[in-house]
């Protein structure tokens, strides 16, 4: 069982590329992506480092803003580009990731990287 600290540093490591993307920054116009908002789920897989193997997190677009749409304890900051790119950050407490990717329809992916852990993400679109 790893102990609390690993656990912290997986956490915002693993809710990064979640929220790919993880990722964030500021807010779009709201006529920026409409296509993409709404509830998707993402998992993200870690393929370097110490993470945990990998992650599930709800995440909801919104005017092109991404946010937190579960219950964990994370602050997810990114957007959505009309072209359906993604850039994320995910952070908790002082440990963060950051994701970039893409979405199309009602899937996408992409890859995120965190202190000593990297790897890959996939959305799939849950809902409005």
């Amino acid at each position: 069982m790893s102990n609390p600290q690993n656990r912290i540093r997986n956490f915002a490591a693993g809710t990064l590329a979640l929220a790919f993307a993880t990722v964030l920054g500021a807010a779009m116009p709201a006529t920026s992506a409409p296509n993409y908002d709404g509830l998707w789920s993402v998992v993200i897989v870690t393929e370097r480092g110490t993470c945990d193997r990998a992650y599930r997190y709800p995440i909801r677009i919104s005017k092109g803003s991404l946010v937190n749409a579960g219950d964990s304890p994370i602050t997810i900051a990114g957007r959505v580009g009309d072209n359906g790119s993604v850039v994320v950050r995910v952070s908790h407490g002082n440990k963060s990731a950051t994701g970039s990717g893409r979405l199309a329809g009602k899937a996408g992916g992409g890859t995120w990287s965190g202190g000593e852990c990297a790897g890959t993400w996939e959305a799939e679109r849950r809902g409005a």
